[in-house]
């Protein structure tokens, strides 16, 4: 991997203070191998500077096409908060109709507390939620929804989870907004664009194209239930592998029509330039994004 060898002396002081040259060389070539310098030298810096593993999933660089994105996953926030001084951890909670639930504005302070929560069972259907992040040395922080604030969850990309483990991901989703009010903690989502030319790796042999003219290359294999193909190590990929894997992909995600995988591109920025005949490069930068919400979603219910 001669062209991902890191010159530490153009890495940032944060950089070269958070990971040893060996561990540099790692992260690019296993998380963040079709990074170019530029690139991978922002990702190094965000994880250093914000203190976070990839390793751990903490941080995830995602390259589809000629755009490169820097993720931060849910677990970050927690991770951090733990880190600062006075940290006790959040109390959250799920609010059922039947239970006895009640809040008021602090006279003193004019913010909202929960006051009562009794539980009584059967406990009903899930209407709200709320997450008390307390903290020594200061004042709690309460973020209290009801459920219909969140409704958009049950609709969108990641429905499936949302109506299967909603007390889970609602639980996680209210507790992130405590975390970052008590704790000063914001992670933005990064995306870079750039010459796909210079910056996606290409495989040059020819293959055997499947179904070009289909005008939604993803669909195909979508409703197979095969298991995803494997690939052989240093085995170069076919577009009929990658069109198999990819189609698996999207359906363990939950997108089960073009609409959604559709919308999916939009949300991601992922554009093919020959949306009947995308490159092997372009295929294999997608599979880098599927893996990755894949892996984002596996962190979100643990």
């Amino acid at each position: 991997m001669a062209n991902n060898q890191i010159a530490t002396q153009s890495m940032t002081p944060e950089i070269n203070e958070a990971f040893k040259p060996e561990v540099l060389e790692v992260i690019r070539n296993s998380i963040a191998p079709s990074a170019n310098d530029q690139e991978f030298m922002l990702f190094a810096h965000k994880a250093a500077s914000y203190g976070l593993d990839p390793f751990k999933n903490e941080i995830f660089f995602i390259k589809y096409g000629s755009t490169a994105r820097i993720q931060f996953a849910a677990e970050a926030y927690l991770s951090k908060a733990r880190e600062k001084e006075g940290f006790q951890p959040p109390d959250t909670q799920m609010v059922h109709e039947n239970d006895e639930f009640k809040v008021e504005k602090n006279q003193e302070t004019k913010e909202m507390e929960v006051v009562q929560h009794d539980i009584s069972f059967p406990r009903g259907k899930i209407i709200g939620a709320y997450s008390i992040a307390r903290r020594e040395g200061h004042r709690p922080v309460t973020v209290i929804m009801d459920i219909d604030e969140i409704s958009h969850m049950f609709q969108g990309q990641n429905k499936d989870n949302w109506n299967k483990w909603t007390s889970d991901m609602f639980g996680k989703h209210v507790q992130q907004r405590a975390l970052k009010k008590q704790y000063g903690l914001e992670f933005d989502d990064e995306t870079l664009t750039g010459d796909s030319q210079n910056t996606v790796p290409e495989y040059k042999p020819e293959r055997k194209d499947v179904t070009p003219n289909d005008p939604d290359p993803v669909t195909i294999q979508q409703e197979q239930a095969d298991p995803e193909p494997e690939q052989a190590e240093g085995q170069v990929p076919d577009k009929e592998t990658l069109q198999k894997q990819i189609g698996q992909k999207f359906k363990k995600l939950g997108y089960t029509n073009k609409e959604q995988r559709t919308a999916f591109f939009e949300e991601h920025s992922i554009e093919f330039k020959n949306k009947q005949d995308p490159t092997i490069g372009e295929m294999t930068g997608l599979i880098k994004v599927l893996d990755a919400q894949l892996e984002a979603q596996k962190d979100e219910l643990e």
